[in-house]
């Protein structure tokens, strides 16, 4: 386990970094960038021979599934746990854990049925995956919310019933196919980042009673990411994923599509999306009040040469794929994962306006994990030991988590009389200044 622990922080660090940016940028697209960072990286970490070849497309696939829960919303209820009664507080922490724990389980999920088919060598039936997710969401969605009226975060969108139900989904269609190293990623990962999320709520009060002036938001996101990475990388590196007979047909190295979907469509929605005049104005007349409008502008057009970057650099990784050998593939893996880290923080500069301001020294701090990042790749080991997945386990730390934020709920409501923005979800009213 001590030549897994590298690995598995690296992970935490990276998907917590690239969430924490995330924030700037918000919605799927956003998530899905980080969640796509992340699981390259951890290919990189892991440096697993029979995960090179699906790596891109596992590392999509994951991508995918933590992008799917950008479309929830989570804003009312942090609202909940700036409260000073144990219930809304309880609540909101609670709920939090909800909807963390659905980003990180179809992440982790998704990514891990990827690594199954590069490592066993057996095709996943995809379209059966998107179907069953697709149906699971709409019956979920329409029983829980439009029938019976169960609300988590009104009135604000329900959309967490339509991860919920593509969570159920995909948990069933692991089940009834035998990938129990996929649900083992799926459940982890989902335990952390619900972990983190809930956790991240906690530090965000703690943050805000203590009168210190820093992001306390973005701590919160960190949070989610970092404990995310922790267990999706856990149970990824102590997960049997099978492997590969030698007289297995290999099947097409393509990789196109994986390759479009991460350095072209995620990177082009997220700049389509987020770099507007109107948009930056605000930012860059606090910034640079002497020509807002120039230094917007600049920003996008930076921005546009960050995503060319992306798009010409997947166009060469995917021109040298084909005929490349497993370390060459390793070595595009390696850096697809860095083109998009460092794109990403370019990103989060230019919509800021940090690069020309110490006002958000958080930014700074992304440089700082980046550069640790990058620097400790080479000390992670290669040494595996796969454990067999014992649900028993998992429902252990599940139970324990739930014990541990009830604990921390009571600690929160016994630091402060109520915090700006406190939001009552059984019928108090919002805390004024």
């Amino acid at each position: 386990m001590k030549s897994k622990l590298l690995p598995i922080l690296l992970t935490g660090m990276t998907l917590g970094t690239a969430w924490a940016i995330r924030g700037q940028f918000g919605h799927e697209q956003g998530a899905a960038w980080a969640g796509g960072i992340a699981c390259l990286f951890l290919i990189v970490f892991a440096k697993r021979k029979e995960w090179i070849s699906g790596g891109l497309k596992a590392s999509l696939l994951g991508a995918v599934g933590w992008g799917l829960g950008g479309m929830m919303s989570y804003g009312q209820l942090v609202g909940y746990g700036r409260m000073n009664d144990f219930p809304n507080v309880a609540y909101a922490l609670l709920t939090m854990f909800i909807v963390g724990g659905l980003y990180g389980f179809l992440g982790g999920g998704l990514f891990g049925l990827g690594i199954q088919e590069s490592s066993s060598g057996k095709k996943v039936a995809w379209h059966l995956v998107m179907v069953e997710l697709m149906a699971g969401a709409v019956i979920f969605y329409y029983l829980v919310i439009e029938q019976l009226g169960i609300l988590m975060t009104p009135p604000r969108s329900e959309a967490w019933a339509v991860c919920a139900g593509a969570a159920i989904a995909l948990a069933y269609f692991c089940r009834r196919n035998g990938y129990s190293a996929p649900m083992k990623v799926a459940i982890y990962s989902g335990l952390g980042a619900g972990f983190g999320f809930a956790f991240g709520e906690f530090l965000l009060v703690m943050g805000n009673v203590s009168g210190l002036k820093f992001n306390f938001w973005n701590v919160m996101e960190y949070s989610l990411g970092f404990f995310g990475g922790v267990g999706m990388a856990y149970s990824a590196l102590t997960a049997d994923f099978g492997s590969q007979e030698p007289s297995a047909v290999s099947r097409s190295t393509s990789v196109a599509w994986p390759v479009f979907g991460l350095m072209a469509l995620i990177p082009f929605i997220v700049w389509q999306q987020s770099f507007w005049e109107k948009d930056l104005l605000p930012t860059y007349q606090i910034v640079m009040p002497s020509d807002p409008a120039f230094w917007a502008n600049m920003a996008i057009a930076l921005t546009f040469v960050g995503f060319l970057v992306t798009l010409i650099s997947g166009l060469a990784i995917s021109k040298k794929w084909k005929h490349s050998s497993d370390i060459d593939r390793f070595a595009l893996i390696k850096w697809s994962g860095i083109i998009l880290f460092g794109v990403y923080l370019l990103y989060t500069f230019l919509t800021t306006g940090s690069h020309l301001s110490f006002y958000r020294p958080e930014q700074f701090l992304y440089l700082v994990n980046f550069a640790v990042i990058l620097a400790l790749i080479p000390l992670c080991t290669t040494e595996f030991g796969p454990f067999s997945f014992h649900p028993q386990k998992a429902l252990r730390l599940f139970v324990g988590i739930l014990v541990g934020l009830l604990i921390l709920s009571a600690v929160a409501v016994g630091s402060h009389d109520g915090l700006k923005g406190a939001t009552g979800r059984f019928g108090a009213v919002v805390v004024e200044d």
